[in-house]
């Protein structure tokens, strides 16, 4: 489908964010630069066209008229030809040079087309990247706090199991050394009771 300058006006690109890139706004005011000329150069190839049909039909206009006429007649429109010939092929080099600069227009429209859509692939393609590496990023961070965690959990276990393991300890020690320390307070009570001719304190029945 040929491309024409309402297509050029009514292109949507897509906006990328984030990325470096072209100015839209001026895109957008080059490309109506690019649509005016090439709305010029269309009417001239149409005003052109006009010319060369006009001239086409003046020669076929003029063709009976010189089969009909005399011998010594038909030098003059051969004249007349030769005149037309040359001013009907600067207006085909004309029609053929405006079809150029319409070519090469078009030519520049898809290429500012393809660079933007080019341009857009490529930031489209450094997002992702970028995101995969911060989710990489974010995963191995929580992996490394979790093991830190657990690290510290252990750590606090061990100490805890440590503790406890002083205080059954300390328990022990002291519930021998109270044993130890009654024990010989009853001694002692016996010791003098007997000494002094009371009843002993175990013979009491405590």
């Amino acid at each position: 489908m040929a491309l024409t300058p309402d297509d050029v006006v009514t292109k949507q690109f897509q906006h990328v964010r984030f990325k470096e890139g072209f100015d839209p706004d001026e895109v957008d005011d080059f490309l109506d630069e690019i649509v005016v000329e090439w709305r010029k150069t269309i009417a001239e190839n149409e005003q052109l066209k006009a010319k060369v049909a006009e001239f086409e039909s003046g020669d076929a206009a003029a063709a009976p008229a010189a089969e009909s006429a005399p011998v010594a007649v038909e030098a003059e429109p051969a004249a007349d030809e030769t005149e037309s010939a040359p001013a009907a092929a600067p207006a085909t080099a004309a029609a053929g040079g405006g079809a150029a600069a319409t070519a090469g227009i078009i030519e520049l429209a898809q290429r500012l087309h393809d660079e933007h859509v080019a341009e857009g692939v490529a930031q489209r393609d450094q997002l992702i990247a970028d995101a995969k590496a911060q989710a990489a990023s974010i995963i191995d961070d929580a992996e490394t706090r979790g093991r830190e965690a657990r690290e510290k959990l252990e750590r606090d276990r061990t100490e805890l199991e440590g503790r406890i393991t002083e205080l059954r300890s300390f328990e022990r020690d002291y519930r021998a050394q109270l044993r130890g320390y009654i024990e010989g307070k009853l001694r002692d009570l016996e010791t003098t009771a007997t000494s002094s001719g009371a009843t002993p304190v175990s013979a009491v029945g405590l």
